[in-house]
Order: structure tokens, then C-alpha cells, then sequence
């Protein structure tokens, strides 16, 4: 198996562009195994022909592989660029971004999160777009983006809870993502079952609410 590529070589290995090596590095720091177009081009801020350009080479280089879904990472890829699903991750962050706790939700009783999962994904709620997902030893998370792609907001579910969590720039305010993240949870109430075995508990700020069917 080939050794991962530093991401500070990115730029120094002649078949890839500055561009192409910001885009695999972005890639290999949230451990993106699946995106979307839209979702990518607002999170880089990336116009969108240039952007296109550098997914079509990043395809003929059986990195990438486009479904119907949207992006996703090949094995040459997650060995190129560190992405390792169901492994343990490093995620450098940027000095000019910090992240944020903003809530906790214990998922219903009885129920995985593999139906959460598959009903939240692809779906926007307010301000946030859907970007992709990840998966590591936590979990699978799921990652939405605000439209100017100053907030990046993860869903992380694992062993029956869901922890949501911003990624936030610097001077951004997250009072639009967390509404957002609370429209999230509000949807998870459409798939838990009825009665009293169905509340979803969260708990945030220090307070504790409680959703039911």
C-alpha cells in the first residue's frame, strides 16, 4: 500500500495544481469520503468552472469518481490523501476557524442511526446546504455548510447519540446554524416511533428539551 501523502507535498508534487492540492487537502483534513458539487464549491469558496476543472482532473486521476449522489473519494484517493473510514483521524484546523460544542441528542430507544442517517442526508435546513459525510471511529458525521461558507456545521452519530458541532471563521456569528441544528433534530422526530419510547432528548446550554411525535 502506497504511504499517505503529506499534505504540505500536495503542492510540491508536479501533477498537481495549487488548486488541485487545496481541494485534497481540504478532503483529507475532514475525511470526506462522499460530497456534493454545490457543497464544496461554497465550503473553498471556489468559483465553479474553476472548480469543475479541478474535479474532472482529479477524476482522470482515479482519485475522485462521480455518482449520482455526488462525489466520492476512490481507494487511491483515501490512501493519497490520508482519508481512512473507521479509523481514528487527525483534523488540523485553521487559525482562522474555530469549533464549537452546540448540542448533545440521545437518539430513540431501539432505533440505530442508520435511518436518521439515510433520512437526513442530501436534505438542507435554513441557512445550511449539504456537503457530505465522513466516517471515523466515532461514527458516521454528516457536514452541511452555510451559503457563504463561513459555517460548517457537523452532525456526529454515534452509539445512540448525536452530537452536533460548528466550524465556525472567525467574526462569523452561529446564530443562524444553531436554529439550523435545532430544525436538524426537529426532523429526527419523523423517524422515531410513537409514544413515550419515542421522545428525542437533547440537551444544550445547560438545559434539557425533549421532542415527541
Amino acid at each position: 500500500m502506497p504511504e499517505t501523502l503529506p499534505r504540505d507535498e500536495f503542492t510540491r508534487n508536479p501533477q498537481f495544481s495549487e488548486r488541485d492540492a487545496e481541494v485534497l487537502r481540504f478532503l483529507g483534513e475532514e475525511d470526506l469520503l462522499g460530497f456534493t458539487f454545490e457543497g464544496l464549491r461554497r465550503r473553498l469558496g471556489t468559483h465553479s468552472e474553476t472548480l469543475s476543472r479541478i474535479l474532472h482532473r482529479l477524476e482522470d486521476q482515479m482519485i475522485l469518481e462521480k455518482t449520482p449522489e455526488g462525489y466520492h473519494v476512490t481507494h487511491k484517493g483515501k490512501e493519497m490523501i490520508g482519508v481512512k473510514p473507521l479509523a481514528s483521524s487527525s483534523r488540523p484546523q485553521s487559525a482562522t476557524q474555530h469549533r464549537v460544542a452546540i448540542l448533545r441528542t440521545l437518539l430513540p430507544y431501539g432505533r440505530g442511526s442508520g435511518e436518521a442517517i439515510s433520512g437526513l442526508k442530501g436534505r438542507w435546513f435554513g441557512p445550511l446546504r449539504w456537503l457530505g459525510y465522513s466516517e471515523d471511529e466515532r461514527g458516521t458525521t454528516m457536514k452541511w455548510v452555510t451559503g457563504d461558507g463561513a459555517v460548517q456545521i457537523d452532525a456526529i452519530f454515534s452509539d445512540g447519540e448525536l452530537a452536533i458541532e460548528g466550524n465556525v471563521r472567525e467574526g462569523k456569528d452561529l446564530t443562524d446554524a444553531i436554529k439550523a441544528s435545532y430544525q436538524l433534530v426537529g426532523h429526527l422526530s419523523r423517524f422515531t416511533p410513537s409514544g413515550p419510547e419515542g421522545r428525542v432528548a437533547f440537551f444544550s446550554l445547560g438545559r434539557a428539551f425533549s421532542l415527541h411525535n
